[in-house]
């Protein structure tokens, strides 16, 4: 399972390593050490609270968050196969896209629940580049 550091985090959720330190520190976001001593999120953990971040709605410490041409980072939140195609879903802070794409797709990126990818959107259609 992939793991990400607090800034990491921070970026993946749009908001500042401040922010995302200060949840850590609240419980908001369960965190372990790696041998380094740097704080470490689970992907499925940051998946979850990035989905429970964007429906709780924007806080006062949230900053906003832009999208660069057409470029959405994020975390994959979910992963639906069927027997031809698939959907997949990524949180890119407040922002929820969903795509749909062949399973061949999916299954050559390996995208699973808690990675990293990018969404980009260029007309009607989103693509997503794993990172």
């Amino acid at each position: 399972m992939q793991s990400y550091t607090i800034g990491q985090a921070a970026r993946l959720l749009g908001v500042s390593p401040d922010t995302a330190r200060r949840w850590a520190d609240a419980g908001r976001v369960t965190t372990h050490r790696d041998e380094g001593g740097r704080r470490l999120i689970d992907g499925r953990d940051l998946a979850a609270f990035s989905v429970e971040l964007a429906q709780s709605g924007p806080g006062d410490e949230d900053e906003p968050y832009t999208s660069a041409r057409n470029a959405f980072p994020g975390i994959v939140t979910a992963v639906k196969l069927g027997d031809v195609a698939a959907q997949v879903e990524i949180q890119a802070g407040p922002h929820r896209l969903v795509s749909l794409l062949t399973r061949e797709a999916v299954e050559e990126l390996g995208l699973e629940v808690g990675m990293q990818a990018t969404a980009r959107v260029k007309s009607t259609n989103v693509h997503i580049d794993r990172v």
